[in-house]
């Protein structure tokens, strides 16, 4: 089921499913596996190239490599701005695997350090809901099943944690904290039988 929220439309099930992250179990495979990277917008893109002296450091030299050849973001396949793949194993550039199997962001990294610019990509922090925007000017919010995620929603069912939920700091940081509340009451009445 659909609704509807200001200029959004709300996949139901992110108010009903459960999801937590469990990076003990994943590893952050989300950064590796895939046939694109990761979408961005337009902000995001000019962002990566801007505060790029923040996260370089962090940056695997495979992936600095590639950023420094295709830039900071590339259009894929699809015509779709986003983060440019390391080819011999199809992984974000901007992700960095330590030698326990573990993927993180540089990006992210950066942020932690500095403080400023953007955290990381909007699409990864927000996963598993993906966003699309509609050429109505409304903004589609759904939820992806993603196998590699399996192990998040079994988590998120033990601890009680609803998708939105786990979601609240990137939901109030893309869409506003009423916004947010507004996903709250939705649950509720949904809960109640309205």
């Amino acid at each position: 089921m659909i609704i509807e929220i200001g200029k959004c439309l709300v996949s139901t099930e992110i108010l009903t499913e459960y999801f937590c992250c469990d990076y003990s179990k994943c590893k952050g495979c989300c950064c590796v596996v895939g046939d694109s990277g990761a979408p961005l917008e337009e902000a995001e893109a000019e962002s990566l190239k801007s505060q790029a002296a923040d996260y370089d450091i962090f940056l695997a030299g495979d992936g600095k490599k590639e950023i420094l050849s295709q830039g900071y973001s590339v259009i894929d396949k699809d015509g779709d701005r986003v983060t440019p793949l390391v080819p011999s194993d199809g992984r974000c550039a901007y992700s960095v695997t330590n030698p326990d199997g573990f993927t993180w962001c540089a990006v992210e990294k950066g942020f932690e350090k500095c403080g400023k610019g953007i955290r990381k990509p909007l699409s990864c922090w927000i996963f598993p809901i993906r966003l699309k925007v509609f050429s109505t000017g409304f903004t589609g919010l759904m939820l992806s099943r993603e196998h590699l995620c399996s192990d998040a929603f079994k988590l998120g069912k033990e601890k009680g944690i609803k998708v939105y939920q786990f979601l609240k700091e990137p939901i109030v940081q893309k869409f506003g904290a009423e916004f947010y509340e507004e996903l709250c009451q939705a649950e509720k009445m949904m809960k109640e039988g309205f």
